[in-house]
């Protein structure tokens, strides 16, 4: 009902009908719709105050001094670099940091998903053979071949 409050402030005459008829009905939400009617009031009589006519003055002014400053490390001179230096490097630097998060996210992903893989055992030149052997087929129908040639008798 909160966010429904600000609705009814805001603009009353766009509040749906049931929020109209809770805020009648409801004594919380009433007094709360009544606070918000001061508060806004309040906020609409208040004037802010005028700035001085030399504070911006005053503010450049102390904004070149700083500049001007040398810094005592290199981290001070990188800090005061990065907050009074032109910003045209922000964007580089953006891009460069999130291309070195994308490849050390990646091949941090990379690195956890082949972890599930159970490793290979390990094959014997024995195994390693035999399974050459099955995956080719035309060098056992050629074996075949010969050796039904050889048990019908007849020598090449």
């Amino acid at each position: 009902m909160e966010t429904k409050l600000a609705d009814l402030l805001l603009a009353p005459e766009t509040a749906p009908a049931k929020v109209t008829a809770h805020v009648a009905e409801c004594d919380p939400c009433g007094r709360e719709l009544e606070e918000l009617r001061a508060t806004m009031a309040a906020l609409d009589r208040w004037e802010a105050p005028e700035p001085s006519p030399y504070f911006l003055t005053r503010l450049n002014a102390r904004l070149d001094e700083e500049r001007r400053a040398a810094p005592a490390g290199w981290f001070e001179r990188l800090r005061a670099r990065l907050a009074y230096g032109p910003q045209l490097h922000a964007r580089p630097l953006a891009a460069m940091a999130l291309t070195v998060v994308l490849l050390f996210g990646g091949g941090a992903y990379l690195s956890i998903t082949n972890w599930d893989q159970p490793a290979a055992p390990p094959q014997t030149a024995v195994v390693h053979d035999l399974q050459v052997l099955d995956n080719n087929d035309q060098l056992l129908d050629t074996l075949e071949t010969i050796s039904s040639d050889n048990n019908d008798g007849t020598v090449n």
